[in-house]
């Protein structure tokens, strides 16, 4: 089959075997796949990767238990072992054990077809259209958010940063009730969410003090967090969504005086998720920027990177 490969920086597709099946598992045809930060990061070197990306998908079964074969499905990306303390409590996507699809020890899914297990796929209503569905694993990290910390009706929450994850976050909060105010640095973005009654301020760099009790930070980059604790009330929380290449510094006399909690936030629930995008209570349709087939996935790698692109979509050739 045909699957994109990273490999020291660089792009190709390549003929590959298809992967076994094992008990439990389903194959699924990719029908949609999207190119995310985290995939432009492995490019970059990040987890060291080297091999087949991919995590944000929408693809149909045809191989496994007969109930799923033919429906259109999306998958959660941890393979968790299902046996270790921590699957035992629940928290199967910690377990230590795991493999990530497309990101650590499991072929992702920029490929012809991809497989998961079972317990992994959730089914995609019939009037959730394919593309759309491609954002779900996004959509749910930005619901993972709901799940970690206390949102009352009403509360100001700010989040930095107007790229592809920055805008989901928006949407997510202010659906959830949340009064969200999203700083950001591109006007045609940053109208995503005014359009969907969001409030939005361009900014170049400068921000407000302590005056938030809750911040997000989504700007995929070093600078976001500090900025992100200078913008936390004392006693505030900062919800950290980036994930960057290499290390982070930041003043953490500033984290303990202000007695700033910072809270890791990585993968959520895909049914929420799922609901928001049928529902049009989070709408993409304004995010997809262009598609490329699965074959040209060289030439669509550098059009995700570039300056004001939101998602690059992969289809089948």
């Amino acid at each position: 089959m045909r699957a994109v490969y990273l490999e020291s920086g660089q792009v190709s597709v390549r003929d590959i075997p298809e992967l076994e099946l094992p008990a439990g598992f389903a194959r699924i045809r990719m029908l949609a796949a999207g190119i995310c930060n985290t995939d432009l990061e492995l490019q970059r070197g990040y987890y060291g990767f080297a091999g087949v990306p991919g995590h944000e998908f929408c693809g149909e079964v045809v191989e496994g238990p007969s109930a799923w074969i033919g429906r259109r499905v999306v998958g959660e990306i941890n393979l968790a072992c299902g046996h270790c303390s921590r699957c035992e409590e629940g928290m199967g996507r910690h377990c230590a054990a795991r493999t990530v699809l497309g990101i650590i020890g499991h072929p992702g899914a920029f490929a012809e077809t991809l497989t998961l297990p079972v317990e992994n796929l959730r089914a995609v209503p019939d009037d959730l259209s394919t593309e759309h569905a491609v954002f779900t694993e996004p959509v749910a990290a930005a619901c993972e958010i709901l799940d970690q910390v206390n949102i009352p009706q009403g509360e100001p929450v700010a989040v930095l940063g107007d790229g592809k994850l920055g805008l989901l976050i928006a949407q997510v909060l202010h659906a959830h009730g949340g009064r969200v105010h999203q700083f950001g640095r591109h006007a045609e973005k940053l109208a995503i969410s005014a359009q969907a009654g969001i409030s939005t301020e361009l900014t170049n760099g400068k921000l407000p003090l302590a005056e938030y009790r809750l911040v997000i930070d989504a700007t995929g980059s070093a600078l976001g967090l500090r900025q992100a604790v200078a913008l936390t009330k004392p006693r505030g929380t900062v919800v950290m969504k980036s994930t960057v290449h290499g290390e982070v510094a930041i003043d953490f006399a500033s984290v303990i005086v202000n007695e700033i909690t910072l809270v890791g936030s990585r993968c959520g629930r895909f049914e929420p998720a799922l609901e928001l995008l049928r529902t049009g209570r989070v709408d993409v349709s304004r995010m997809i920027d262009s598609r490329f087939a699965l074959t040209n996935a060289a030439q669509a790698f550098p059009k995700a990177a570039g300056k004001g692109v939101l998602k690059v979509l992969l289809l089948p050739d």
